[in-house]
């Protein structure tokens, strides 16, 4: 892929972008659907920050720049131009990512990867807003991801052992307003791609979290693995393979029909166009128990009429 224009200077203004930039630069090469929504999530917050300062008009003129040579290069991409399908890609890689950072914390595999991975998860799902509201299963994930991050970023600079495994964390306490107040800067020309994948500590929030507690027994959000496979160590952020756990599916299903007075909505088609469309980028990752669950939503609001 053609490199693009430089950014000006990170205006302070837009602070709160600065990792989502920074991921979309770690992506060019290695996922450009990635690298483009990080931008067009960055440019849509930018907007609504303040697109009146010379400095911000500016620096968002050079990234919509860059979003226009982004999209004319992945012009025949489906995941570019349809968002259906973009959202999917979107959805499936930050749970990948986070599947594979939450496998390293329950075997006690605490490293730089685990914790970028944990923490650019919870970034690519702030972009996943690009597409409408997050469900309460990524609302959920991006605030333990987010923590998970902090929480073993801070014990391992202090010298501490983390706990690992699922734990708890408080639902009074707001993670991600906190993350902000202690996240570091981006050099004041983001457009550089970073020299290396691995996991930069200075590109960490190191806020002191008040009201998290770590209880024994508490758990991750839905769907994280309970079995870890063995691995004797990792590189890069590359995902490692996973044993699958497949959905039950219900037997009703397999007997359902289509009754003659169910009247589908235009809205109830789209919906099972999209859940379609989850199940077949799952499948490009081999994410069998995602695309199964998703077959099955389809499938019941089709010949139900309801989810």
């Amino acid at each position: 892929m053609a490199s693009l224009a430089p950014l000006p200077p990170l205006p302070a203004q837009f602070k709160s972008i600065q990792h989502h930039l920074r991921t979309a630069q770690e992506h060019d090469k290695r996922d450009p659907v990635v690298a483009y929504y990080c931008r067009l999530y960055a440019m849509q917050t930018g907007m609504k920050i303040d697109s009146k300062t010379p400095e911000c008009r500016k620096f968002l003129s050079k990234l919509m720049d860059q979003l226009e040579a982004l999209k004319k290069q992945l012009g025949d991409n489906e995941a570019i131009t349809q968002e259906i399908v973009g959202c999917a890609h979107l959805e499936n890689y930050a749970l990948k990512m986070f599947l594979y950072a939450d496998n390293e914390d329950r075997a006690g595999r605490f490293h730089k990867n685990m914790i970028k991975s944990f923490y650019t998860a919870s970034l690519l799902i702030d972009v996943i807003t690009v597409f409408g509201e997050l469900t309460d299963e990524n609302v959920k994930h991006r605030k333990y991801a987010r923590w998970k991050a902090t929480y073993i970023h801070n014990c391992l600079k202090n010298g501490e052992t983390p706990q690992a495994g699922p734990v708890g964390i408080e639902e009074d306490n707001d993670v991600e307003e906190n993350e902000d107040a202690g996240a570091a800067s981006l050099p004041t020309q983001p457009t550089q791609p970073s020299s290396s994948s691995t996991y930069d500590p200075s590109n960490m929030p190191s806020g002191n979290y008040t009201g998290i507690q770590i209880p024994p027994g508490a758990h991750a959000p839905a769907n994280t693995p309970a079995e870890v496979p063995h691995s004797t160590g990792v590189a890069s952020n590359t995902i490692q393979p996973t044993q699958q756990t497949i959905p039950a599916i219900d037997p009703a299903l397999f007997n359902t029909i289509s009754q003659g007075d169910i009247r589908l909505t235009p809205e109830d088609f789209a919906r099972a166009q999209k859940y379609c469309k989850y199940a077949g980028s799952a499948l490009q990752y081999e994410d069998v128990s995602t695309a199964v669950q998703n077959l099955q939503k389809a499938l019941k609001l089709l010949t139900t009429g309801r989810e």
